[in-house]
């Protein structure tokens, strides 16, 4: 039995079995496979010099006209220029991963590589269902000093530790289980910076905690900016120095500028710049990777409601739908990182939207979720496709900046388990019947660590690419 299960065997009921079969998609397999994503990124040669031979012009059409109906398993995007990534000219460019050249790397390490690249061919990584998994986590609960509370379920208290048995599972490949000590080396001298809010903290948290697990010396990881400084400019980051590495979080939960000021009266007024983005203390434009996500914020009431609040230039809305002012601030941010991101230098990521799942009410009204031991079964107590989402599609496809779209919500519609609920707190006299339960973020260890695993592979193929052209 793995060391994890032996050492909380005696205090903690891990031991109850869930077979169920989570049941397979009826969506379709996307055939953006990642291996048609990463070579656009890393080639200053012509498409035709990277394509492998066989690939014929005739046959590389078809391919990409059957992946831009593909862009997602849950949306319908009819641009004529749907493409996962795009480039400056008028045409959609999907690349594909050239044949790997043999290196002096491990014979085994080498046929994982060739075999990962192989399986992930032709599928959709972020179409699948959650399998019983007993191995370890990626870091064990407890053992990570750099979450917050909020997330720091085990500490705070929950006397189940199910929801770690679960792994996320694509249809059709596998995906390599997380290697923080080959993530590392492919972050070597590098500047990797998330940019979101609190659920973008949960995965920016989650990948700190499992590349501390494989430093050997964990004092060589210092904060570059810690919780003080955090809480008055937005920025927060750590710094591996052995690997002359950071990983940062800036706060920007709309990625537009949020304005507040008083009137005459004293009244406390927000406005929301649909047109201008959030300008940090910390710039963040040229580091190599930027994740960036949006989405939450804008379900909240003030947000919904779009009275009074949404702004453009000197005009301030009566009213405005909230999909139309996501929208608009979703264009200013594609703009805004055309004009400034060179995409042949970073690389840019957008995180979908991680699901809810309160019950008999909203986080303000007495929504729960602390009774849920076991994710959904039935693909049909899924919740809708957020519109959201099909939107943030609509636009990544008409911006000439390459961005990989890590499409989470479906994944995270599943793990109604997976939420802090009422162990938000370590303080137990807040955990009584009636208080605010978080049932959007995530436990970690926890849901997160699979969408960073998703992202590990994504970045292990476009890495090997990169090193193999070189």
């Amino acid at each position: 039995m793995a060391p994890f299960k032996n050492l909380f065997t005696t205090s903690i009921n891990i031991s109850r079995t869930l077979s169920f079969p989570l049941p397979r998609s009826r969506t379709h397999r996307s055939a953006i496979a990642l291996l048609l994503l990463s070579l656009f990124f890393f080639s200053s040669t012509s498409l035709t010099n990277q394509l492998p031979s066989f690939l014929t012009a005739s046959s590389l059409a078809s391919s990409i006209l059957f992946a831009a109906n593909y862009i997602s398993p849950f949306s319908s995007i009819t641009s004529s220029r749907t493409c996962l990534v795009s480039d400056s000219t008028d045409n959609c460019t999907l690349s594909s991963v050239t044949a790997m050249e043999r290196t002096r790397m491990n014979p085994r390490k080498e046929e994982e590589i060739d075999d990962v690249i192989a399986g992930l061919s032709s599928c959709d990584i972020f179409n699948g269902n959650w399998v019983l998994d007993d191995s370890d986590p990626i870091y064990q609960p407890g053992s990570c000093p750099f979450l917050d509370d909020a997330f720091n379920c085990f500490n705070n208290g929950r006397p189940d530790l199910d929801y770690l048995r679960y792994r996320w599972k694509p249809h059709g490949c596998h995906i390599p289980r997380f290697d923080g000590r080959q993530m590392l080396r492919m972050l070597r001298g590098k500047r990797m910076v998330f940019v979101g809010d609190s659920l973008n903290r949960n995965m920016w948290q989650s990948l700190v905690c499992a590349l501390r697990e494989s430093v050997e010396n964990k004092s060589r990881i210092f904060e570059i900016e810690g919780p003080r400084e955090f809480k008055t400019r937005g920025f927060y980051s750590f710094n591996f120095v052995d690997h002359n590495c950071s990983i940062d979080f800036v706060k920007s939960p709309f990625l537009v500028q949020e304005w507040r000021s008083s009137d005459r009266r004293g009244n406390r007024r927000e406005r929301l710049r649909l047109d201008m983005i959030q300008t940090p203390s910390f710039n963040y434009h040229d580091a190599d990777i930027i994740i960036f996500n949006t989405g939450h914020w804008w379900t909240h009431q003030k947000t919904y409601k779009g009275k009074n609040y949404f702004q453009e230039g000197r005009k301030v809305y009566n009213r405005l739908e909230v999909n139309e002012a996501y929208k608009k601030a979703l264009w200013t941010w594609a703009k805004w990182v055309d004009s400034n991101i060179n995409g042949s230098h970073t690389r840019v990521f957008f995180g979908g939207y991680s699901a809810s799942h309160f019950r008999k009410g909203k986080w303000d009204s007495g929504g729960h979720c602390h009774e849920e031991r076991q994710p959904v079964t039935n693909d049909t107590l899924l919740k809708p496709y957020p519109l959201m989402m099909k939107i943030l599609e609509s636009v990544i496809s008409e911006m000439k900046t390459p961005v990989f779209y890590l499409n989470i919500t479906r994944m995270t519609g599943y793990r109604k388990d997976g939420h802090p609920s009422v162990y938000r707190t370590p303080n137990v006299h807040q955990r009584i019947p009636g208080i605010i339960q978080d049932c959007s973020h995530w436990c970690l260890p926890g849901v997160p660590d699979s969408w960073n695993e998703l992202f590990y592979a994504t970045y292990l193929l476009s890495h090997h690419d990169l090193s193999s052209n070189n």
